[in-house]
């Protein structure tokens, strides 16, 4: 305790502002990646065969590459092909890129728990498809995904790691561990410290996810 007690008086600050960065790339991360998701989702359900097998390609893909190695080939590879991205840009590309992608699968997951009677019966109302998919389709698909969408943002928080990696324009508490544990003898309290940190952001976003879930269970 007295370790721990010595580096919060030391870095207290510092870590305040690591935890902001960190849910900050998690927003920042997040949003776009859950709209690019959104898009994809619908974009699949066109009747367009050539398109469905980009988009389906492009969710495979994302979906299995590893953070860790996209996030190299943009930083190192990109720059060959005189494509030039910053550092911090780098990262939120690398999530968000990840993120819509799970999120666009999970997606899919949902709409296929709706009864294709539903989809027919609006067909047969003359409803157009983009508005059976904007109206009807994705507005259940939503309220059937808020779970594992939880679980994809608190995986993406975590994620945020990744700015470790690269000389990052600020620390997020990965990288605040690792500088402490370099600068000083005081490197395991800094990552229990930032470990608490990590756990309690997670514990904070299930809540929340739980939360909106039963509110939407009562709304259906």
């Amino acid at each position: 305790m007295g370790d721990v007690s010595r580096l919060l008086a030391e870095h207290g600050p510092a870590f305040g502002q690591a935890l902001l960065l960190t849910w900050k790339l998690t927003l920042m991360s997040f949003v776009p990646g859950f709209v690019l998701g959104l898009l994809v989702a619908a974009l699949r359900l066109l009747p367009l065969p050539p398109l469905r097998f980009v988009l389906t390609a492009y969710v495979e893909i994302f979906r299995n590459i590893p953070s860790v190695a996209l996030l190299i080939f943009i930083v190192f590879a990109l720059p060959d092909l005189q494509v030039l991205i910053d550092y911090e840009p780098a990262v939120v590309l690398t999530l968000v890129l990840v993120c819509s992608a799970f999120t666009a699968d999970y997606l899919r997951a949902g709409i296929n728990t709706i009864p294709g009677g539903q989809i027919e019966a609006a067909l047969s109302l003359g409803m157009r498809p983009a508005t059976i998919i904007t109206a009807l389709v994705l507005p259940q698909a939503l309220r059937s995904v808020v779970q594992p969408m939880t679980s994809l943002l608190i995986a993406l928080m975590l994620s945020t790691s990744l700015a470790s990696q690269v000389p990052f324009p600020g620390r997020e508490l990965t990288t605040l561990v690792s500088k402490i544990a370099n600068d000083s003898a005081i490197g395991i309290p800094a990552f229990v410290v930032a470990a608490a940190m990590y756990v309690a952001s997670g514990l904070l976003i299930a809540w929340a996810g739980a939360t909106l879930e039963r509110r939407l269970r009562i709304l259906r």
